[in-house]
């Protein structure tokens, strides 16, 4: 299967201190990476340096072609801004010089209502913020979504919504998703592959050898396991 990232050598310094040393890892075209590790393991910093947003040594390499959607964990939009979705969306197509016609094609794929998109985001319910934010970075058409925590501020139903349809959009546009999480039964049912960080170290494999207790425990320093019912 061809790979639409590899990743060899890529160390990140913030003057002393290092987050990430030597980190090395592919991922195929049309699969799920999930990263998880606790705080400070540099997960963030991980997709800003895939991005280019950050200086690295080593190498991050896309594949021909690649058109990257990325939604950080903290957009830079207080919610409290008498801003609507549809607002937001608009000026993302304003700014990439896109058709008028993305909006919808964004809001449709993410079913969204143009109704709900028209409201103040400040309005909006935690799953109804993440599907803006994800229309948001489908526009464009990328090949490859990069998502910060994707259910944050969202309820367990959500959620669960959300990672569908993260699976259908894979499905219907050939997607290769990477998204940082701390849900981890829901990492271990709908990714393909998992990236844990520690401050130390990292490992990468299918969910079934990376979300152990054992695993886990190492990782976050502190015994911890996962209740997951299998559906995968």
């Amino acid at each position: 299967m061809a790979s639409a990232l590899e990743v060899s050598g890529l160390t990140v310094r913030f003057g002393q201190r290092t987050v990430l040393e030597n980190l090395a890892f592919a991922v195929a075209a049309g699969r799920t990476l999930a990263v998880i590790g606790p705080n400070g393991s540099g997960k963030t910093v991980l997709f800003k340096a895939l991005i280019g947003a950050l200086p690295h040594d080593g190498t991050v390499d896309w594949a021909p072609g690649t058109r990257i959607g990325y939604v950080p964990q903290k957009l830079d939009v207080e919610r409290d801004l008498p801003l609507s979705g549809m607002d937001l969306l608009q000026a993302r197509a304003g700014i990439g010089g896109l058709a008028r016609g993305e909006v919808g094609g964004a809001l449709a794929l993410v079913q969204l209502s143009p109704d709900t998109a028209a409201q103040p985001i400040g309005t909006l319910s935690g799953g109804q913020f993440q599907r803006l934010l994800l229309a948001f970075a489908l526009m464009g058409r990328p090949s490859v979504l990069l998502f910060d925590e994707p259910t944050a501020g969202v309820d367990e139903p959500g959620q669960e919504e959300i990672y569908a349809l993260f699976r259908r959009l894979q499905r219907e546009r050939g997607l290769t998703l990477l998204l940082i999480s701390h849900e981890l039964s829901l990492v271990y049912r709908y990714a393909d592959e998992v990236l844990c960080l520690s401050r130390r170290r990292a490992w990468l494999g299918p969910p079934v050898s990376i979300l152990t207790p054992e695993r886990l425990g190492e990782a976050w320093g502190a015994p911890l396991s996962l209740h997951v019912h299998d559906e995968r």
